[in-house]
Formats: structure tokens, sequence, C-alpha cells
């Protein structure tokens, strides 16, 4: 059961999103450009376990949709997946279906509901996407386990919600808007005029100010961001150890960040072999608070959940990596070409065998192909070098031999 506070903040988020429709993305005619390898279930698997999936065909729930630009994506990356997206806001809710229908994103159905209620769905799902839903839901613990019990045996949570360390000069002007609109707090409009007012009387070398033309200005010009940022009625700000508490509370297992690059100690206290060798008698979740409190930058924390058995394969055994079939990475911008973006947009550049050998591995999703001991065959091209472009995500490998749990 809802309780009556449950019911009010959820009605007002409700009427925030119906005021302001988002993500303000613009709707287009076609499918949208590039990809998110997070909303890829291929790439995102193969993140979380080493391997390629054993099916594609799957059930996806993308729950607290908004306006559909995740569920978009998630239509047209998984051609052969079921999605179905859930949020408060009608409002919000028909402009995703406007755009997903734009679009051609056929492969989707929309329903009005909760994340509270979303036992009422039947399917259980494979992956499930919630995407900066939970930091807004007044028990966001309640929240996570709901998604809990519909995430399938084998199947990913990707969540991303709020860091407040990288949030303070948010956190800081949502409360002084808020006393600022009084007894009008809650109407929306008014609380965007308010925030526009008072940073335009705020000195240039205010603190806040400064900060948000360095992080958001590009982004908060369009009233459905400033007020999504600065007169949201309901927000919970993490650090890693609350964020961990939510984790714990879901039942699921931690399978990792998804920017594992800001969790590597060693570019922020690598120089110093003491501080390293102290840095590494922590536990995990110590060495995640030790990072963000050394580089307080982070915004939010995007990760996943998995609901066991999630097989893990670390390709370390030559007779397995030998038979495995390597794919090239869905998620490359600018292939075929020595220098181009990886999954992550991040620069690449291949020496020739490495472009020699991707050249040769099979296109996306193709499982039917020559084996890595067919391709280096008579090449100088080492195991040690195909498990190089595994960990890198250039290319996904399918395990002919049994993985385990």
């Amino acid at each position: 059961m809802t309780s009556e506070n449950e019911a009010a903040v959820s009605a007002a988020v409700a009427k925030l999103y119906d005021t302001y429709p988002f993500p303000p993305e613009p709707l287009i005619d076609e499918p949208p450009p590039g990809y998110n390898w997070r909303w890829h279930w291929p790439s995102a698997y193969s993140f979380c376990t080493g391997h390629a999936p054993h099916s594609n065909t799957i059930k996806i729930l993308d729950a607290g949709c908004g306006s559909g630009v995740g569920t978009e994506y998630l239509v047209h990356l998984n051609p052969d997946a079921q999605v179905t997206g859930i949020d408060l806001s009608a409002g919000t809710l028909a402009v995703a279906r406007e755009r997903c229908q734009r679009s051609g994103a056929d492969r989707v159905t929309f329903q009005q509901l909760s994340i509270y209620d979303v036992g009422q769905l039947e399917d259980r799902f494979d992956l499930i996407n919630c995407v900066g839903v939970l930091h807004h839901m007044p028990d966001p613990i309640k929240g996570i386990q709901a998604l809990a019990t519909k995430l399938a045996p084998g199947g990913l949570l990707h969540i991303f919600v709020y860091a407040a360390l990288g949030r303070w000069e948010i956190s800081l002007m949502q409360q002084a808007i808020a006393m600022l609109q009084g007894e009008h707090r809650g109407d929306y409009r008014d609380g965007v005029q308010v925030g526009r007012q008072l940073f335009g009387a705020l000195p240039e070398t205010n603190r806040i100010v400064k900060r948000d033309k360095e992080r958001w200005a590009l982004e908060n010009h369009q009233d459905e961001c400033f007020a999504d940022m600065y007169v949201h009625p309901q927000e919970v700000d993490y650090t890693i150890d609350t964020l961990f508490e939510l984790i714990d509370a879901s039942g699921l297992e931690f399978v990792g960040f998804s920017n594992p690059r800001y969790w590597d100690l060693n570019r922020l206290v690598g120089k110093s072999d003491d501080v390293m060798a102290r840095a590494q008698t922590l536990g995990t979740r110590e060495q995640y608070r030790l990072i963000e409190l050394l580089d307080p930058e982070l915004t939010h924390y995007e990760f996943f959940l998995s609901r066991p058995p999630l097989p893990q394969s670390d390709w370390s055994q030559s007779e397995s990596l030998l038979s495995a079939i390597p794919s090239r990475h869905a998620c490359m911008s600018g292939w075929p070409s020595k220098s181009f973006f990886d999954y992550d947009y991040q620069l690449v550049k291949l020496t020739d065998p490495e472009y020699d050998f991707l050249s040769r591995c099979a296109d996306p999703g193709i499982t039917d192909a020559d084996t890595v001991a067919e391709l280096i065959a008579d090449t100088d091209f080492t195991l040690d070098d195909v498990r190089s472009l595994q960990r890198r995500q250039l290319i996904v490998l399918s395990p002919t031999i049994p993985t385990t749990p």
C-alpha cells in the first residue's frame, strides 16, 4: 500500500512532469543518433559478464521512462526485444508515445504506472532501465525493492541516481528558490521564474553562478531542464555509504559501476606507492568512498545490479578463449578505421595487427563465424592481444564451452 505522503509526493512529481515533460529532446522522424551502450543488451551483458548473451530475444522495462528518450533507444538498439515503458505523468507519456511512433520504435507499450505498483505488470524482465527516477521517489528503497521483484534470473537492472558531492550548488539553489517561493511552492512555472530572476540577480563572482555556468548552463537554457534541476519537489542525493544501503536493500547483487575509469584509484594517487599501498588495505566500498572524497566532481552514480545466476567469463583459460567466437562490438563510431570512438565515445587508435584481427571478426551479433583459434592461426596475434581487445570492449566473445555461474 502507498502511504498518504508517498501519494502526495508522487502527485507533485507527476504535476511537475505534466507541466514540463522531461527530457525535452526534440522529436524526430527517424531513429535517434548514436548509441548508449548501457541500453544495448549485448553490450551491457558483455560488460557485466565478459561474454555475449545466449539470446537477444528479451523483455525490457524502462521504469520511469519520462518523455521516451531512453525508451526510443532501447527499442532501436535491441531489434529482437519487447519494451515496456512506465511513468507517473500522463503528459510526459503522451510525448513518449509520439516520440516512438514518429521514429518507428514500434515494439513498445506504455502504461501510466508508479514504480511502487510495478507488480501489476505480468512479465518479468531481462533488462530493467531506471535512469534518474529512484532519487525522485519518497521511498527509494521501496522503489528498488519493487523493481527487484520484476527482474528475471540472470537479468540486469541498470540504475542512475544523483551523487551529493558533485551537486552541492544545485542543492543550495533548490533550497533558496523554495524559500523565496513560500506558499507558491508547487507552482513550477513560478519556481522557474524565481530561479531565473535569482540567477540574474546574483553577482558574476558568486560560487553558485560560476558553478552553474561551468557545468549546467548549456542544458538549463531550456525551462524543462531548469525545472527538473532546481524546482523538483522531491530529491535524494547519495554518497557511497547511502548508495550501498540502497543497493543492499534491493536483495540483488552489485555487478559494478558502468564508468570504471572514474573508480580507478591509480589515476588519483598512483604517483605515491605508499598512499596506494595504504589505500589498497581498505575494503572495496571504502576505496570507492575515498575516490569520491578525493574527486568530488561526480554528479551521479550509474551501475548494474543482477539477479543470480549471472555466469561470468574471464577468459583466463586458453582452451575456452581459443574456441570462442569473437564479433566486433556494436557500439563503435567511425569503424572501419584504425582510429575511431569506442563504446564510451573514447578515441581508440589500433595497431596494424589489432586492426587486421578486428577486420576479420564477425559483424556485431553474428555467432556462427570463425573462432579465435581460426582467426589467429598463422599470425603473430596472441591470446593476450585478444584479451586486450575484449577488456577494452572492442570485441564481444561468444563462448562455445559452457560458462560457470
